[in-house]
């Protein structure tokens, strides 16, 4: 079931941390590729810099998994992590044999520093009240990252999020009819699903909901 919301605004902060966390992530785990290949498996790879996430992202569903649910070929998965603060983003890359049909799965969770161990829901919770901290995390953002906030922040005005019930203790799906992404917050950690491919928004959200059930019963 999905039902638009209104008054939800500042859940685009959760979605502009999230984005900012999985550029960073991502051009991080760039970087260390072009510094040194490394046999390792991506469980082993810890990137320059990054804080040791306490959960594995990438064992919270399996290729096949993944494979089932997109009616995809999945390659390979591939974590990468990056830090923000007392929190961490840990992301697992499912590629595709087949064009635009990667999975993406997110977990935002409470590093290694916290003590305190619900960073992740405070800050969830606080955004959706309209009274989140900017001091969730000091992340530093270039010129590219500025821009693509900026994007995010216009795309969620166009867009705005839609309640998804039967997943999580609360959930969202944010995006157009292109492409989107599902938010949840379930115990301490908030989770981001995205699927690619030509399936519709419905489509897409149920897939998501599918692979939010694998990682949720794990966590």
């Amino acid at each position: 079931m999905v039902r638009v919301t209104s008054g939800r605004n500042n859940f685009g902060q959760v979605c502009l941390l999230l984005g900012i966390l999985l550029y960073v992530g991502c051009k991080k785990s760039q970087e260390a590729a072009k510094i040194t290949p490394s046999p390792l498996s991506p469980g082993q790879i810890q990137q320059p810099g990054s804080i040791q996430a306490k959960i594995e992202t990438c064992s919270l569903v399996t290729k096949e998994e993944v494979a089932a649910i997109q009616k995809a070929t999945i390659t390979n998965a591939k974590s990468s992590a990056a830090p923000s603060g007392n929190l961490v983003m840990s992301q697992c890359y499912y590629s595709a044999k087949e064009p635009n049909m990667s999975v993406s799965l997110a977990i935002l969770q409470p590093s290694s520093r916290s003590t305190a161990g619900s960073e992740a829901r405070d800050y969830w919770e606080n955004t959706m009240r309209g009274s989140a901290e900017e001091s969730a995390g000091d992340t530093r953002h270039d010129d590219e990252g500025s821009r693509r906030r900026e994007k995010a922040q216009e795309e969620q005005k166009r867009n705005p999020a839609k309640k998804i019930e039967g997943v999580g203790e609360e959930a969202f799906w944010s995006g157009n009819g292109v492409g989107g992404a599902l938010y949840l917050l379930h115990k301490n950690v908030i989770v981001r699903i995205s699927v690619g491919g030509p399936d519709d928004q419905e489509t897409k959200i149920t897939k998501s909901k599918a692979l939010a059930a694998k990682a949720i019963a794990r966590l």
